[in-house]
């Protein structure tokens, strides 16, 4: 399960985008319970650049917690786990901000359940479940997501308790790209000139982009073809085709192996978009 979607962000893993890196840069997440299934979830939300975290855990560290958690070390038996666990996770990423509480779930729960509502996500570990139903109760009302998780040595679970939550934010994979290589600026242009795809030592050939080597065999292409783009499927595949040639091959006649130029063939239909005109007025 991811829990990144559930603050608010759309994507796979972690591609989220600009957008999704905002949102998790806002975010603050309350993680109940610094055992090692908790501490590793937050680690996951630290390392990308979490807004903040706080830990709730009015526990002491025992040896049996050094033995399993990352997190925590021998020199911090007996000193209280959300502390210890807070430390060593925002070494991880300075600009993230960890607090802590060292007060019980149950504590809280009694003196001031409002104290969970500040988080947009709640992340419980091996909790009890009369304490679990109690937050649960008090966080659904409160539409804030409660992420639950408990381990059984190499057994566990996960169950998200949240209201209908539809999250509406595509991100299309065929988005068409204005590369403008068929009318490049001036500076565009320099750059693209400075290559000499024909004088290259094998290193800088197959290490140049592939947006480049698209322009150069576009430039050869244009010439030969009254500075027209490749517009049908023919000559796209011919000017593919062109691309193919400009490989180095080894002693024996067979093309290297240049992913560079791979790419360049594999994004001929996307980079031959026609540059978009806009008028000023």
């Amino acid at each position: 399960m991811n829990v990144i979607r559930w603050l608010g962000l759309e994507g796979d893993d972690v591609l989220w985008g600009d957008h999704g890196q905002e949102a998790l840069e806002a975010a603050h997440v309350c993680l109940i319970n610094a055992s090692a299934t908790g501490t590793e979830i937050l680690k996951n939300l630290v390392l990308p650049g979490i807004g903040s975290f706080t830990i709730v855990d009015g526990s002491v560290v025992a040896g049996e917690d050094v033995g399993n958690n990352f997190f925590l070390t021998r020199d911090s038996i007996g000193k209280n786990r959300a502390q210890t666990a807070t430390d060593l996770l925002q070494e991880l990423n300075s600009d993230v901000s960890g607090n802590f509480m060292e007060e019980s779930l149950e504590q809280l729960l009694e003196n001031d359940p409002a104290f969970f509502l500040r988080f947009n996500i709640v992340i419980a570990t091996q909790l009890l479940e009369s304490s679990l139903l109690r937050l649960s109760t008090i966080l659904w009302n409160a539409d804030v997501p409660l992420l639950v998780c408990r381990t059984y040595g190499l057994v566990g679970y996960m169950r998200l308790a949240i209201k209908e939550h539809p999250v509406v934010e595509s991100h299309p994979d065929n988005a068409l790209e204005d590369l403008r290589l068929d009318t490049p600026f001036p500076h565009l242009k320099d750059h693209i000139q400075a290559y000499d795809l024909d004088k290259m030592d094998r290193k800088d050939h197959s290490h140049t982009p592939w947006i480049i080597v698209v322009s150069k065999y576009l430039e050869k292409w244009s010439m030969e073809h009254n500075n027209q783009l490749p517009k049908t499927y023919k000559e796209k595949e011919a000017f593919r085709e062109l691309i193919r040639q400009g490989l180095l091959k080894k002693d024996d006649g067979v093309p290297e192996d240049e992913e560079n130029f791979d790419e360049a063939i594999k994004n001929v239909n996307t980079a031959l978009n026609p540059t978009k005109v806009q008028v000023l007025g």
